[in-house]
């Protein structure tokens, strides 16, 4: 497992343990400072300095969704069936491999041992109400962490306490993947009695964020439990599911009952709220002059300051042609405004126009995608400067197509003003609400096999009419009239609000579909018949038999790819880790 690694760390790098270590030596702490073990505990301020570090860990820009040549996450959308590059990914094409080594486990331990620290030393300081923040930050960060184990791995070996160099521990075979969960919602529960009622400052934790992540932690291990019927990956467990949904719904709706958090929804920006959502930066980033404090639906944030080099140029990113692609799949998601999806529906426009089947959709559809001859700006090419329509005198015109381009281009998360590359300060958002009041939701119809038009208009119907105001609610004799199930369309809420936020591959995992979808070719627009026929003279690849381009054919499905395979190495130090199914 971690023997080697776990031993590296304390022997040289984890420091405050009582061998002699000090801050600087890998801590990364700010302000640094070189403090001996007899020290570092006597003070609360230290304990909360020791805790600022764990904020770094968090998702963000460079470990979700980016490819070619920038991060590709466990989580990423990448890995999934609705986006993809002009390369092929390994992940989602079923044919990686078992690697030699995984920074993402070694790195999870290395943390898991950080907050194990801290809740260690802790046991002994006098004044447990002053640090009480900081031990809530190590028990919602444990359970985080412990999280990111399970779903990459499964079975995994829990570690609540430091441990000692020579620790049998570092031999032991893994845990069940359950026995990691209830220590999650254990430590989650904790959180929630520790943390303050208000964070202390933006982009800290306080109760809501413990209250959020108990729901994705216990929806995702919930509908693991109920969709997995038996064989090599987990063992149907119908209390389990039910014990483990009630918590989702319960720790949800108490994120919606305490009121702190709501729906980014601006009047000024009208239809287009959900795009400058994610561009909020506290520069002039948009028409109505908001900044990141408008925004009350981030409850907790991976955050950036104006100013500050993040290392990567995410408007770039999103309008490289080649980097970051839509599938036709996905733009077929999008309902219509009549609230019905686009087959055997008079207000779909179809195809044959470059933009036609933009027309009569769900505004997300627009928020999120570019359309051919669509007008937009960039960091550094044609910028806004008045933040009003006579920008559209000098503005870019997309064209999607391109070498390797699906037709679809993306524009979530792409700027709008003049700044430097790499300096786009938009926060990352960990837990939004829009993604509680969609676990409210699934959990509610996955206990019950049902969700009442109250539930629906308490959580799904809030998320679906932010840009929708016209659309007609998701109500039971709704989707009874015309033929639609509450599954889908709760899972359909999912694919389009939370695209590019790592969700996708992680969801068609825990509801076991990922057989049926992950298989399907990735296709492109559909060329024959169309406008794009005779308008994109580039286009080589080869088409399917309706005439869309196929970006990526012979996908592949393994139930091995359920969870990922332990690395070599750490096998060769622990025999006793075993393998994950199909890996061996």
């Amino acid at each position: 497992m971690i023997t080697i690694n776990i031993k590296k760390i304390l022997a040289g790098c984890l420091v405050c343990c009582g061998i002699a270590a000090t801050f600087t030596s890998c801590m990364n702490l700010d302000p640094k400072a070189d403090v001996g073990d007899n020290l570092v505990w006597d003070k609360a301020d230290n304990f909360q300095l020791f805790a600022n570090q764990f904020y770094g860990w968090m998702r963000d820009f460079n470990k979700s969704n980016y490819a070619s040549g920038l991060a590709d996450g466990p989580h990423s959308d990448m890995r999934s069936d609705l986006v993809c590059a002009s390369t092929v990914n390994t992940y989602s094409q079923g044919t990686n491999a078992v690697p030699a080594k995984d920074d993402n486990y070694t790195a999870l331990y290395k943390r898991i041992y950080y907050c194990n620290l801290l809740l260690d030393r802790a046991q002994d300081f006098g004044n447990q109400a002053a640090i009480a923040t900081p031990k809530g930050e190590a028990l919602w960060f444990r359970a985080y962490l412990n999280f990111e184990l399970v779903q990459i791995y499964g079975n995994a070996i829990l570690l609540t306490t430091p441990l000692d160099i020579d620790s049998e521990q570092l031999y032991a075979s893994r845990d069940d993947r359950g026995v990691i969960i209830d220590q999650c919602i254990k430590d989650l529960q904790q959180a929630v009695e520790l943390l303050p009622d208000v964070p202390a400052a933006t982009g800290r934790l306080g109760k809501d964020a413990a209250y959020a992540l108990l729901s994705r932690v216990a929806l995702y291990e919930g509908t693991w439990q109920k969709f997995h019927n038996g064989g090599a990956n987990a063992t149907t467990n119908s209390d389990r599911a039910r014990s483990l949904l009630q918590i989702a719904k319960d720790a949800s709706n108490q994120v919606i009952l305490r009121g702190h958090y709501e729906l980014f929804n601006n009047a000024a920006l009208g239809t287009q709220s959900y795009r400058y959502m994610f561009i909020l930066e506290d520069a002039q980033c948009n028409p109505a002059g908001l900044t990141k404090s408008a925004n009350k639906e981030y409850i907790i944030a991976s955050g950036h300051r104006d100013g500050d080099n993040i290392g990567m140029n995410i408007t770039h990113a999103v309008y490289n042609r080649q980097a970051i692609l839509f599938t036709r799949k996905f733009a077929n998601m999008y309902l219509c405004q009549n609230g019905l999806p686009i087959e055997n529906n008079a207000q779909f426009q179809g195809y044959g126009q470059a933009a036609s089947e933009f027309q009569n959709r769900d505004n997300r559809m627009d928020n999120t995608m570019l359309y051919h001859g669509e007008k937009y700006w960039d960091n550094d090419t044609k910028w806004r400067t008045t933040w009003t329509d006579a920008d559209l005198n000098s503005c870019n015109t997309a064209d999607v197509r391109g070498a390797g381009s699906t037709g679809y281009l993306p524009q979530k998360w792409a700027v709008e003003r003049n700044l430097e590359d790499k300096y786009e300060s938009m926060d990352y958002p960990v837990i939004r609400y829009a993604e509680v009041l969609l676990n409210f939701a699934e959990a509610i119809y996955e206990l019950n096999g049902s969700i009442s038009d109250n539930d629906l208009d308490k959580s799904l119907n809030k998320v679906r009419l932010r840009v929708n105001p016209n659309m007609p609610k998701l109500t039971n004799a709704f989707a009874t009239a015309n033929g639609l199930s509450m599954r889908e369309e709760i899972r359909r809420e999912r694919a389009v609000e939370l695209i590019l936020e790592g969700f996708r591959i992680d969801d068609l995992k825990r509801w076991a579909t990922a057989p049926v979808e992950m298989p399907q070719e990735q296709l492109g627009v559909k060329i024959s018949g169309t406008w794009f026929e005779s308008n994109w003279t580039g286009q080589s690849k080869a088409l399917n038999a309706e005439g869309c381009i196929i970006m990526f054919g012979d996908r592949t499905w393994n139930d091995k790819l359920y969870l990922y395979p332990l690395p070599s190495d750490q096998r060769q130090l622990n025999p006793n880790l075993g393998q994950n199914p199909g890996w061996e």
